[in-house]
């Protein structure tokens, strides 16, 4: 049994109501449900959610199961993880079954494609040496601090041609996918055993502010 869950509270720092504002002519977390309804591994597909404007757009979708979060782990310093534990123990509760994968959807990437959510299933599925699959993508960029306002880079003495950079990959948060028990025993979606899945940056594109949702945009206008 593998549940899908998508995160979506109402309150955010950024934009307001961000997880349902329009991007192309529908909500922002429609893109997320509908890619992972057409998914061919996900058992029940779960939107977790405090807000009833949020509730409303999801009863569009007669597949989707909408389970209200608790306002105690509904603000701004509440871990994804404990709406995914509450929304699986409280399906559990409901339908006496114990799934055994969970697939987090954050609802702010709304370029992912449905075959990436199926493969990193799969891996999890078939590598019995994993625990957790988690999306990643490269980058080139020479990555450092400020310190005493003065630029420190974390890797020294990078060349300055980008082509002759080390590779270096930064976590996307798109998409993870999860044993249940690491879920419920460690209270994160990332166990010891991570399997690196590669994604393009236009499928790790993830929505935080208004510049992200004029690009994103032009991107599904282009298509």
């Amino acid at each position: 049994m593998i549940y899908g869950i998508i995160p979506a509270r109402g309150g955010s720092k950024s934009i307001p109501l961000k997880n349902i504002k329009m991007l192309n002519g529908k909500p922002l977390i429609e893109y997320t449900i509908e890619s992972a309804l057409k998914s061919k591994k996900i058992d029940k597909l779960i939107v977790s959610t405090d807000h009833d404007d949020i509730i409303n757009i999801c009863k569009k979708y007669k597949e989707l199961i909408v389970i209200k979060r608790p306002s105690s782990i509904s603000d701004d310093k509440s871990p994804t993880e404990l709406s995914l534990i509450h929304a699986c123990q409280t399906l559990v509760k409901k339908e006496n079954h114990i799934p055994n994968i969970i697939v987090t959807l954050e609802p702010t990437s709304p370029l992912r494609k449905t075959s990436t959510i199926d493969d990193c299933i799969e891996i999890l599925l078939n590598k019995n040496e994993y625990d957790s699959v988690m999306c990643i993508c490269e980058t080139d960029s020479c990555f450092g601090n400020i310190v005493d306002n003065k630029f420190q880079h974390i890797i020294k003495n990078q060349p300055r041609r980008r082509q002759d950079r080390e590779k270096m990959y930064f976590e996307t948060g798109n998409i993870y996918v999860t044993k249940y028990e690491i879920l419920i025993n460690n209270q994160s979606v990332l166990g010891k055993k991570i399997y690196p899945y590669v994604v393009d940056k236009i499928s790790a594109m993830d929505i935080n502010d208004e510049d992200d949702f004029i690009i994103a945009e032009a991107i599904l206008s282009s298509r």
